[in-house]
Parts: structure tokens; C-alpha cells; sequence
């Protein structure tokens, strides 16, 4: 988080940027950073950077449907109310859709509520209606037929391509209601008031948010400015509403400042993995959903695979698995392609084309694990708060009507802000006050939504018991076909079986601490890939079209999230110096101790931290990371010669290629050490996903 004034950047390729660079310099003047002018090679010194600022009254960082359902709501309160109000949505990748990945199959009733007259719009992409519904249990050669939970029921849902819908979505919001979108805008830090001038959930007094900073472009991976360099730029707002989707980087940092977990369980993740693959006709049945329990998972291992018939002769098809597994020889990736194996999708896929692979984490710890929602002058909204109902495994209608609440709160908060300012402007010397958005807390748990995950609360928890999956299939038929949530009990997620080892604070994850060591399995032995049927990580990974810069700093930081939120707002001692390097490397840090910002300490503090990530995540956990990461990011490299100034652990070091990364999250989640911060690349980096 920043104490910023507010900042510009300008990308080549990115027309949003040069709209939006075009209309500040027209409307006011843009302050130039010295440093910028000092050339390339220079350390980054963020103390010295002047940021070119725009004001807002919305900002909604993210583009998928939760924020882009916020977004139009806004406008169409607009419409309905007469007082004008400026939103923008920042969206981190090349192009709206670009970084969503789901199943998926949609049940339209948020969308029914926000744009009632959808069906009637051209070219909207909901042309697939779900026709039919099927569980299905594999053993290693037979599927067999089970029922499934009614919440599993598909009639009136539609299965698409969540990317092409966002996409979708961000034009009626950019057409029809006037948002303003800029893709290719990384929102990396938020930005604080300067004094604690707020009082939390808990009664403390603290610092309100006032907006976001974008991330710097044009830096090396050592924190080098190169000729290119432009700083991040602030957008000061006087609401900040985070819709990031699972585990986001800005999300955690408002969890982390402002304590929302303090009364809720902790947050439980799944990693998805997808494919999409042109299937020959005589295996397409348009509309089929259908669900898998069993192999090639073992019975202690939450998950399952899907399989959904799109439009146009495209078939969906992934696994979901649970974060919690035990085994850190688990390979998600290896267990997808072996699933496809299987004489059923064997079948389904002989003659086929895969078009698309991708993989995103998605939460699972449902109504338990909701944070507080609001906090001083923002929210979390969608899967940033964890809305996803995991027994109908969906999540895109609880994320929609939750950003639609946060708007109505919104917009209120908005109105009585500019009265308080009208009053201030009367009143000489009275202070500004941070936006309330404690109304949208209310509204959301006041609202179907919360009945929608409520009923099935207990679902997931249930398959945390020794008895594993077939525990958690009994009580789910009993609780989901009976029950139907009505019961005086809630139950916890489990915890590992030693307390000592269970992550404490609100940004860890419970999941890392449900790995066990090494030492407890044996190596799993995959089968051979079967090209065209199953094929290695890397030909899986150009399917996604991801591309990062590679001379850039590393946006996977190895360090804890909570000192990293301390190091980069300066609070880490007297309360000046911000280490913007922090877990980027030795010799970015180096560069920061150059000008001030770091010193030789935090230096050898850097090396250290690579060194114990090694030891332990080597030494106890066989080098989880490079089997668990969908996209080949993660690698422990034997040292050559006397060893790296990085941090080596008998003879091995970390090897992170950055640019692989698909933006999953999963390092972030499952590393035991809790110690990868997943921070934002420059903008429009990563994935290009199309069909996913």
C-alpha cells in the first residue's frame, strides 16, 4: 500500500492507455518524474517519483463479471437518479477476458436482475442452454452413473465460455452505460490516507483507502530504469472496490491492513484446470453437462472433473482439485492428463483438436470463510470476498449480484460524500472524511446470496473427515436431498492434525499447512503422455498464449505477505523508508539499497529467505512447486561452482520463470513455506485466453 500523490503510464500497444493519457493532458497537467529523465540504468528510488493523478468517484479494479456487474449498476443508478458519477475499471490484462478462465455453466439469475432485457441483445453469448444433468463415478476403466445433488441441477443455465462473456459484458458496460474500461492496467498498491483517519471493524483507528496505484513500466528484473521508464499511475477514488477474483494481490493487502478475517474461517482453495477441445461431431451432444467423482483422484483428495458441450461443437473439460492434498508429489497438471485416459474421454476426444488449456485457483471455503466486506473507503466483491457456491459449482451469479449490491452501497456513499464536501467548502478547515461502505456488508448478508451459500455450508467441510471422500458423499446426500442446510450446526474446515503448524493470520493459507512432508509418500509414477490425447506442461502452456516481459522485475515475491504489505508502505521501523524490491531477488534489493530505500541488512535478509525457502520447500517437500504449478514457473536447479549470491541450500537454488505464469495463484496458496507473495507483472501481461 502507498502514501502516493498520482501517477500515468503510458503502454505503445494499449489504445485504453493513450485515450486515457490523451484526455488527462487535456484536462490537466501532468507532473514529470526527475528520475524519469535521468535515462536508463538508474535504481528505481520510489521516494523521488512524482505520479500523474486522476480522480474518480468509482474505481473498480478487475474486469470480470463481479466489477463489471458493479460497474453497470453504477450507471444505472446514474440514469435512474439524475447525479452524475464517474467510474473506471482497471483491468490487468491485454484486453477484457483475457485473464478469466471457468467451467463453466451460468445460472442467469443476477443477470436476469441486472440487464432483464439480455435475451434481446445482439450477440450475446449465452446461446447454449444446459439440457441435461449426469454424475458420474470413475473407477480406472468404468464410469458408473450416481445421483447427484439437486443444487446440481442445470435447468435454465447456459454453458459459455466465461471469457467471451466478461467480454461481452465489458461492451454493454462500455457502449450502453458509458464505464470507462482501460485494460492493461495493474493495479498494484493501494493507496492510503495519509493519517489514521477511520475507525475499522474492530474499532481501531487506521488509515482509509483512497484509490489504487498502478505498477510501474519499464523497469529491469534488478529495479533498473530503463529509457522507457514511466511510473505507476494513482487513481484517487472515493470508493475502491476490489474485484480480483481469487486471492487477490490488492484483496489480501485490505485483508491483511484491516484484519477481515479476524472472525471468519480461514479461506479454502481448489486449483481448475481446463481444456477446451473441437471434438469430432458423432461424440458432440450439445448442452450435456455432466460431473465426476473418484479416479484418478485418490479417497483422501477433494475434487472431480467435468465435462460441459458448448456451442459450436466445443466440449469443456478440466479437474478441480482441492488444495488441501497431502501429497506434495502431486502433480494437478499429471492427474488432468491422466483422467483423459479414461475409456470415457478417450472416447469423447479420438479425433478431437484441443484449442484452449488454462488453469486459475477458485475458492471453496464458502459461507464460513467470508470476510468482512467493507472496509474504510472500499469493498471486496466476487471471488475477491469467496462467492463461489461449491456444491453447485458455480460462483459467477453470487459474484454479479454481489458487485451489484456493493454499487447500490456505493452510490450512496457516494452522494453523502459529495454533501459532506459541499459542506466542507462552506465550512473552512473541516476535515474530509473516508467513504462508509459498511452498508453493502449488510446488504450482501441480507441478500440471496448468503441464502444461496448458507444452505450448503456444511458440504465441503464434510469431506475434511478421516472417512474422506466417502464421508463427505454420505453426509452431503443426507444434508443436500434432506437437510437442505437447516441445521444449528456450522462446521469448521479442518485444521492439520499438529495446531502448531496451522497458518494464524488472515492473508496465509490454510491449505499449504495441510501438505505433508515428503517422507510420508512415495513418488507417484505417472503414465506416459499419449500425444494428441496428453501432452507435457509446455505444449499445454502455449495454448494460453501467455507472454511476459522478461527483463521486468519478478511479480512472485519470495517473501511473507504481511512483510511485504510492511516493507512497501514503509513500516518496517521508522516508517520512511519503502523497500518497493522486497522478495524480488538480491540484486534488486541491492539497487534499492543504492538510494536509500533498502539497506545491507534487508540485503542479506533477501539471500536468507531464498536460502530457508530452498531448505525446506527441497529438504521436507521434495520441491513441491515444480510439480503443483500448472505452468512451469518454478524450478530447483542444481548451483554450479561455489554457489549463487541468491540463497543456495546444498547445492540447489530457485529458479522462477516468471514469464510462464498463467496468473492461477496456486504458488500463493500451496507453497508450505507460505512465503511466494503474488504480486501484479506489468499490465496486459500473461494469459490471452479466447474460448476459456
Amino acid at each position: 500500500m502507498l502514501r502516493a500523490k498520482a501517477t500515468t503510464t503510458s503502454r505503445a500497444l494499449l489504445p485504453a492507455r493513450h485515450q486515457l493519457l490523451k484526455r488527462l493532458r487535456t484536462n490537466r497537467t501532468l507532473r514529470t518524474s526527475a528520475v524519469r529523465l535521468n535515462g536508463g540504468g538508474a535504481p528505481f528510488d520510489p521516494k523521488a517519483i512524482e505520479r500523474a493523478e486522476d480522480e474518480v468517484d468509482v474505481c473498480i479494479v478487475g474486469g470480470g463479471p463481479a466489477g463489471l456487474s458493479a460497474a453497470i449498476r453504477l450507471k444505472q443508478l446514474e440514469r435512474e437518479k439524475g447525479n452524475e458519477i464517474r467510474v473506471v475499471v482497471l483491468e490487468k490484462g491485454s484486453e477484457i477476458g483475457s485473464h478469466v478462465l471457468s467451467g463453466a455453466v451460468i445460472e442467469p439469475r443476477a443477470l436476469d436482475e441486472l440487464l432483464p432485457e439480455w435475451r434481446s441483445m445482439a450477440d450475446h453469448p449465452l446461446t447454449q442452454p444446459a439440457t441435461s444433468s449426469k454424475m458420474l463415478f470413475l473407477t480406472k476403466n468404468m464410469s458408473l452413473p450416481i445421483p447427484h445433488p439437486p443444487q446440481m441441477g442445470n435447468k435454465g443455465n447456459y454453458i459459455v465460455s466465461l471469457s467471451q462473456f466478461t467480454r461481452w459484458l465489458a461492451q454493454v458496460a462500455e457502449n450502453e452505460y458509458g464505464v470507462e474500461i482501460y485494460p492493461g492496467f495493474a493495479g498494484a498498491q493501494l493507496l492510503l490516507s495519509d493519517t489514521a483517519d477511520a475507525t475499522d471493524n474492530w474499532g481501531r483507528r487506521v488509515r482509509s483507502v483512497r484509490g489504487v496505484v498502478t505498477n510501474e513500466v519499464g523497469l529491469t528484473k534488478e529495479f533498473r530504469m530503463k529509457g522507457s521508464f514511466e511510473p505507476g499511475m494513482a487513481f484517487r477514488a472515493k470508493v475502491t472496490l476490489l474485484a480480483e477474483g481469487a486471492h487477490g494481490s490488492l484483496a489480501k493487502q485490505a485483508i491483511q491492513h484491516y484484519d477481515l478475517r479476524r472472525e471468519a474461517e480461514p479461506q479454502t482453495y481448489a486449483i481448475g484446470l481446463k481444456e477446451v477441445w473441437r471434438v469430432d461431431p458423432s461424440q458432440y451432444k450439445a448442452g450435456t453437462v455432466q460431473h465426476f467423482l473418484g479416479w484418478p483422484l485418490d479417497s483422501q483428495t477433494y475434487g472431480g472433473g467435468w465435462v460441459y458441450h458448448m456451442d459450436d461443437g466445443l466440449v469443456s473439460l478440466g479437474l478441480v482439485v482441492a488444495l488441501d492434498y497431502k501429497n506434495p508429489y502431486m502433480s494437478p497438471y499429471r492427474e488432468l492428463q491422466k483422467m483423459k485416459h479414461h475409456p470415457f474421454f478417450r472416447a469423447l476426444l479420438e479425433g478431437g483438436e484441443r484449442v484452449g488449456y488454462g488453469a486459475r485457483a477458485l475458492t471453496e471455503g464458502g459461507y464460513q470463510s467470508l470476510p468482512k466486506l467493507a472496509f474504510p473507503g472500499g469493498a471486496l466483491l466476487g471471488c475477491s470476498a469467496g462467492v463461489v457456491n461449491i456444491a453447485k459449482i458455480k460462483g459467477t451469479h453470487n459474484a454479479m449480484k454481489s458487485g451489484m449490491l456493493a454499487a447500490e452501497s456505493a452510490w450512496e456513499a457516494v452522494q453523502k460524500k459529495n454533501a459532506e464536501a459541499a459542506e466542507a467548502e462552506a465550512e473552512e478547515g473541516a476535515e474530509e472524511k473516508p467513504t462508509d461502505m459498511t452498508g453493502y456488508d449488510t446488504a450482501f448478508h441480507n441478500s440471496w446470496v448468503r441464502d444461496d451459500l448458507y444452505e450448503v455450508r456444511n458440504l465441503r467441510p464434510s469431506f475434511g473427515t478421516q472417512l474422506g471422500i466417502w464421508g463427505g458423499i454420505i453426509y452431503s446426500g443426507i444434508d443436500s436431498l434432506l437437510l437442505k442446510g437447516r441445521v444449528p450446526w456450522t462446521f469448521k474446515h479442518h485444521r492439520p492434525a499438529n495446531a502448531a503448524d496451522a497458518m494464524t493470520d488472515g492473508t496465509s493459507s490454510l491449505d499449504s499447512s495441510l501438505t505433508e512432508r515428503a517422507e510420508k509418500h512415495t513418488p507417484i509414477e505417472y503414465p506416459p503422455f499419449e500425444p494428441p490425447l496428453s501432452t507435457d506442461l509446455m505444449t499445454s502452456v502455449a495454448l494460453t498464449g501467455t507472454n511476459h516481459a522478461e527483463d521486468q522485475p519478478v511479480h512472485l515475491r519470495v517473501v511473507k505477505t504481511r512483510d511485504f504489505v510492511r516493507a512497501t508502505q514503509g513500516l518496517n521501523g521508522d516508517g520512511a523508508t519503502v523497500n518497493a524490491a522486497v522478495g524480488a531477488g538480491v540484486g534488486a534489493v541491492r539497487a534499492e539499497a543504492e538510494v536509500g530505500a533498502a539497506t545491507e541488512a534487508d540485503v542479506e535478509e533477501e539471500r536468507r529467505r531464498r536460502e530457508e525457502h530452498v531448505r525446506v520447500n527441497v529438504g521436507e517437500y521434495a520441491g513441491l512447486l515444480e510439480r503443483a504449478c500448472p505452468a512451469g514457473v518454478y524450478e530447483y536447479v542444481d548451483v554450479e561452482g561455489e554457489g549463487s549470491s541468491e540463497g543456495t541450500w546444498n547445492g540447489k537454488k530457485l529458479v522462477i520463470n516468471s514469464q510462464n505464469c498463467i496468473h492461477c495463484k496456486l504458488c500463493d496458496i500451496k507453497v508450505p513455506t507460505q512465503d511466494i507473495t503474488w504480486t501484479v507483472p506489468e499490465g496486459s501481461g500473461g494469459p490471452k485466453y479466447t474460448v476459456t
